[in-house]
């Protein structure tokens, strides 16, 4: 044979099975599906523990994954929560401090950014809440969705689920209103998508932000307490719980409008629990399950009330930073494990870019514990930083064994003064901070309180010192400047 044509059947050859091996490894390319629900603790699941609430195809999932005992809301309130999901950055670098304020574009690469960039086709579905300002308008398309490019479907922040109350925004930028319940929606969206995505060869990656549980309204009782009320939920749910028959948490009141509120906050778990299962099952059917890194959890907790607090979030108890977690990718996450790897907000963007071996913007503050899961090292991360910026604002941490925060000296009240031993009292009902016996605890979680604020750049600021220090009055709806230098700014 001649040997330059030799050189080209062989040179041709090669290319081919290159080219064979790289269609492969773009069709195995894993692809994610990030579902996340709104004001969700983690004691209100059946593989948590709870035996009165009924969620049977979250227990099943968390039988074929990982489930995480110890995830915590660094800033357990819902766009400081977004903010960091989309940045793995501190809220005072992000933009989003407290509620209703913008995430700032640029600053690093966003979640979705990496992903698309990484080749996958990135979507989103449900409640946004980083836009900022007024929250009845559609997302702009271009920088403001941070990557989401091939499908968006929000309503930004709409807190009635009811049919023809419920809407999202289209990709013309028009209001279409929901004939069925907000839940069943949604979910229909995130079905008609994967659909989509049974012969493509592009990975993708879908996120899912429900709405429920959170509180939809609060009513005055006769006595002039306020309660909140869940009842924005179908009866086929609400009628799978017997008001009297519920069990309240150790520490709160036990009367029969709060174990109302609890049967409704349990209603719309059963419902998020049933779209859950839905969508588990249009993977199964697809034929995408074995490849696709599938995670539940929430942007914080819900208090329910707990000692009488006036909020339903916003604080250091777990019932408020406690969040459930699971993680399920067959062949590559051990099935039907548990961890006690501490875990916060700032951690799940790095974290899952490194399981998709994505590379983690420099920017990213969050750690990748990719690593941490699939070995096993339950002892990888010794704390995690909580901090609250809104109110009467904290600052602290969470071990292993203690919860630990403060408020600034300078503050009034000190409700938020807190340290509580996570082993010895479970459920939270003894504030040990001003116990003398835990001095040298207290000293040594609130020096490794300032070394956490250190990193961050974090000098105890509130919201007043960010509104003080801005050029605009109105910079919670304007700004494009991050708060850590406008902060900074101030004191040159």
């Amino acid at each position: 044979m001649n040997k330059n044509i030799s050189s080209v059947l062989i040179s041709t050859l090669g290319l081919t099975a290159f080219s064979s091996i790289a269609a492969k490894q773009q069709v195995t390319k894993p692809n994610l599906v990030f579902i996340f629900d709104d004001q969700h603790s983690f004691d209100m699941l059946g593989c948590y523990g709870n035996k009165q609430v009924k969620t049977p195809n979250l227990d099943q999932f968390a039988q074929q994954g990982i489930r995480f005992t110890d995830c915590f809301s660094n800033c357990p309130v819902s766009t400081p929560f977004r903010g960091m999901l989309m940045t793995g950055q501190h809220s005072l670098n992000n933009g989003t401090i407290i509620n209703d304020v913008p995430l700032l574009p640029g600053h690093g690469k966003k979640f979705a950014e990496v992903l698309r960039d990484g080749g996958y086709s990135t979507a989103y579905i449900g409640k946004w809440h980083i836009l900022g300002g007024d929250r009845n308008r559609p997302i702009p398309k271009g920088e403001m969705r941070y990557g989401f490019d091939e499908l968006f479907l929000s309503n930004n922040c709409k807190t009635d689920y009811r049919p023809n109350y419920c809407y999202y925004w289209n990709e013309k930028a028009e209001k279409v209103f929901f004939n069925k319940w907000e839940l069943d929606g949604q979910t229909d969206q995130a079905l008609d998508y994967l659909d989509t995505r049974k012969e493509k060869k592009q990975p993708f990656a879908l996120f899912i932000s429900w709405h429920a549980p959170h509180n939809n309204s609060e009513k005055i009782m006769p006595n002039g307490d306020k309660h909140f009320t869940y009842s924005h939920v179908s009866d086929e749910y609400l009628s799978q719980y017997n008001i009297d028959s519920i069990h309240v948490r150790p520490g709160t009141k036990n009367t029969p409008e709060i174990r109302e509120m609890y049967r409704d906050y349990y209603a719309n778990i059963t419902a998020v629990d049933k779209a859950f299962g839905t969508l588990m099952s249009k993977l199964n059917e697809l034929g995408l399950d074995s490849n696709t890194l599938v995670v539940f959890t929430s942007d914080h907790g819900d208090m329910l009330e707990f000692e009488n607090y006036y909020s339903s979030k916003s604080v250091a108890y777990d019932y408020s930073d406690h969040t459930p977690l699971i993680m399920r990718w067959p062949g590559k996450l051990e099935a039907n494990s548990t961890t006690k790897l501490l875990f916060g907000s700032l951690d799940f963007m790095p974290t899952i870019l490194g399981l998709l071996k994505l590379n983690v913007p420099k920017e990213v503050q969050g750690k990748n514990l990719e690593k941490a899961i699939l070995t096993k090292n339950e002892n990888a991360v010794d704390f995690i930083p909580i901090w609250m910026i809104q109110g009467i604002g904290y600052r602290g941490i969470i071990t292993h064994d203690y919860v630990y925060c403060r408020q600034k000296k300078d503050s009034l009240a000190s409700f938020q003064n807190i340290l509580i031993d996570r082993n010895a009292d479970p459920h939270q009902l003894n504030n040990e901070f001003d116990n003398p016996k835990m001095a040298d605890v207290k000293a040594k979680l609130g020096k490794l309180t300032k070394i956490s604020m250190q990193f961050y750049g974090d000098e105890f600021w509130e919201f007043k010192d960010v509104l003080n220090a801005a050029e605009l009055n109105e910079w919670k709806y304007n700004t494009t400047k991050r708060p850590i230098d406008v902060l900074r700014k101030s004191k040159i």
